[in-house]
């Protein structure tokens, strides 16, 4: 048996359970040499110790025998992301590089809110969509992440709050959104399984009402993001014609803003009580005329939506400035005379560069300055 998140250890293959499906997990339990009629009740019960519990010590698993214990010690690991440094910032912003088993580094936020937390997670360790307004887009991909490094990150973050056992209620990481480095529908498959890994009901139980997608814009993944995964959607949209879009965000050369909005018309999951969320990005004297939101109201007729209007995170050397509070007003103004809730997202963590737009691994910045 083979899983692409074993790793060598003292010469010894150990597998990581986590990230495997239950019935991955439960291939593992029947490799160790328990029988068929037992697997079914050992996965489960590993499950919830896993998801559930969080618990990374299997002998501390008092519902498992001992012989059960001592095998998965010799042949399996629970294995999270490592956190090589934290940042706090002075709103309450927490920052995360977290490093992966081959040395690669990822950044992962947790957002405090009065009603909620939301950790935003990151899919790929840099980015291929080099839109200009994002620091992100600055760092070249280097891979997809797999499952077990998607939901590891997640697992880390309650793990720095020690939010476990899973609350059955009130949360303080609450909500996930895939909105940190990477476009998450170019790796669709260790999304979704991720996904489908935090909102079982056995273990983490996060619902899909406190998941939401963020994509620039991968048009044939959209469907499938809706019928299999049936999350929140977000889209990263930025501009009202496919000249500049064309510039601030190079996909849109491959899918064209009415290809794009036609595929958010059919979403599955999409309803008034779930609007899909465009995410529009305000810079100064390029996207926040007046004319440009009155083009938004038009694009966006009949979609289900809300936009969210992001004040632009500076980051070093970029060439872009944020727009005036005035005109962010205005332009919220009229999309909500429009018809459209369009609130003014708050920066949050810019000290700590963690705001919208702003992650980067920090091993890159700190290599540059040595």
């Amino acid at each position: 048996m083979s899983f692409l998140n074993s790793r060598e250890t003292k010469g010894h293959q150990l597998i990581n359970l986590v990230g495997l499906t239950q019935e991955e997990l439960s291939e593992v339990i029947n490799s160790l040499g328990i029988p068929q009629n037992k697997s079914k009740m050992r996965t489960k019960q590993l499950w919830h110790w896993i998801y559930f519990q969080g618990v990374t010590d299997f002998t501390k698993m008092t519902t498992l025998g001992e012989p059960l214990k001592k095998k998965l010690s010799e042949n399996c690991m629970i294995s999270r992301p490592k956190i090589s440094t934290e940042k706090k910032s002075i709103d309450g912003t927490r920052k995360w590089l977290m490093q992966l088993s081959d040395k690669s580094e990822v950044e992962c936020v947790y957002i405090p809110e009065s009603d909620r937390g939301a950790v935003c997670l990151s899919s790929q360790v840099g980015c291929t969509l080099n839109c200009k307004f994002c620091y992100t887009g600055t760092q070249k991909l280097v891979r997809n992440l797999d499952s077990a490094e998607i939901v590891g990150q997640f697992m880390a973050a309650r793990d720095s709050y020690g939010e476990w056992p899973s609350p059955k209620k009130e949360r303080l990481l609450s909500n996930i959104v895939m909105m940190g480095m990477g476009e998450p529908l170019y790796n669709y498959e260790n999304v979704a399984r991720a996904l489908q890994i935090i909102t079982d009901k056995e273990g983490i139980s996060l619902s899909k009402r406190r998941i939401t997608l963020s994509t620039a814009g991968v048009v044939p993944l959209i469907e499938r993001c809706g019928i299999e995964l049936g999350v929140g959607l977000a889209i990263s949209l930025h501009a009202v014609t496919d000249e500049l879009r064309n510039t601030l965000v190079p996909l849109n050369k491959k899918y064209p803003i009415s290809e794009l909005l036609s595929a958010c018309r059919k979403y599955p999951s999409a309803s008034n009580a779930r609007r899909i969320t465009f995410e529009y990005v305000m810079l100064k004297g390029i996207n926040d005329s007046p004319g440009d939101a009155r083009e938004l109201l038009r694009l966006l007729k009949g979609i289900h939506a809300k936009i969210n209007l992001i004040p632009f995170n500076p980051w070093p050397n970029s060439p872009f400035e944020c727009s005036g509070k005035g005109v962010i007003k205005e332009f919220s103004r009229i999309l909500n005379e429009g018809g459209y809730s369009a609130p003014i997202r708050s920066p949050r963590g810019r000290d700590i560069l963690a705001a919208c737009g702003q992650l980067k691994s920090e091993s890159l910045r700190l290599k540059r300055k040595i």
